[in-house]
């Protein structure tokens, strides 16, 4: 799985250097077999961004590089993806940006494991949660909602400040590193993807992505 997401992430053309962080030597093995590059942080991380922030500061990134966080079970991801994250990085005021999706799907949108998002007019994020949001009361049309992705982009200064912070409550209650930011008043840009991913939370997701490499082969 790992190997399908470096691949992929090295396929886009706005990125430098596709590099694995993790805690865990198999990972890394698995990683240096196929000629990935690799570092390895603490194991005591409360969220993938501060673990990034360590890779960070390992790999002497300077103040203002672009940080895109790919999480390790994004197999299906598109290298587009990754372009329109680093684009709106680039071009807005916000010091994160991030991915969604516009989906119907009931199951999606009533499943805890698929966070949604909901947005001001200005595509900055309000609130991030495993519940279903917005509520839509019946009659009140079709169910829309924006479907997160768990895609981040944010300069390494930023890194530095949000690691500084103590996690939030409503981030601890949700499990959800993003909440961290807008707690402490820092705006999340959210970008529509052009196209949605399929992470790997569950068994059922594992068979259904190995369904689909099995089918693209």
């Amino acid at each position: 799985m790992i190997r399908h997401v470096c691949e992929r992430a090295a396929g886009c053309a706005l990125v430098e250097a596709v590099v694995v962080a993790t805690d865990d030597q198999r990972i890394a093995r698995a990683v240096e077999s196929f000629g990935g590059r690799c570092v390895l942080t603490r194991a005591d991380h409360p969220s993938g961004t501060d673990r990034i922030a360590e890779a960070a500061d390992l790999l002497g990134l300077a103040e203002d590089d672009l940080v895109v966080n790919v999480q390790g079970d994004e197999p299906l991801l598109d290298p587009a993806m990754i372009a329109v994250l680093v684009r709106a990085a680039e071009e807005t005021g916000c010091e994160m940006a991030t991915l969604a999706f516009r989906s119907a799907d009931r199951r999606e949108y009533l499943d805890p494991n698929c966070v949604k998002v909901v947005t001001d007019e200005r595509g900055r994020a309000l609130y991030f949660s495993r519940s279903p949001i917005p509520f839509v009361r019946e009659g009140n049309g079709p169910l829309t909602f924006l479907k997160h992705l768990g895609f981040y982009a944010y300069r390494r200064s930023f890194l530095r400040r949000f690691v500084a912070l103590p996690p939030g409550k409503l981030e601890s209650v949700e499990k959800l590193e993003q909440l961290r930011a807008l707690e402490n008043g820092h705006a999340v840009k959210v970008v529509l993807s052009p196209v949605d991913s399929l992470s790997v939370d569950t068994g059922e997701d594992l068979e259904r992505v190995r369904a689909i490499v099995a089918g693209i082969r």
